[in-house]
């Protein structure tokens, strides 16, 4: 328990299993996409792939996470052609 004060005073704070599930699974989501954009020779999908890996190490909160993170599954969706 005095690790976790130890951090606290160091002004970090450990992330909710929420936010842990969401950035796992838009990880996963983002690999799938970055293979079949590489695979079918679809730039758009690649990228959104790579934005769905990447985006949970810049937003701290979690309802962030889950937003962005539907806004690009979605725009996956309609571009995935």
């Amino acid at each position: 328990m005095d690790e976790l004060k130890n951090l606290e005073t160091l002004g970090l704070t450990l992330p909710s299993p929420a936010y842990i599930f969401a950035a796992i699974l838009f990880g996963i989501i983002g690999i799938a996409a970055y293979r079949y954009g590489k695979k079918s020779a679809l730039a758009i999908p690649r990228w959104l792939g790579i934005a769905l890996m990447l985006y949970p190490y810049v937003v701290s909160e979690t309802w962030q996470l889950y937003v962005i993170g539907g806004g690009l599954c979605a725009a996956l969706y309609v571009y995935r052609k």
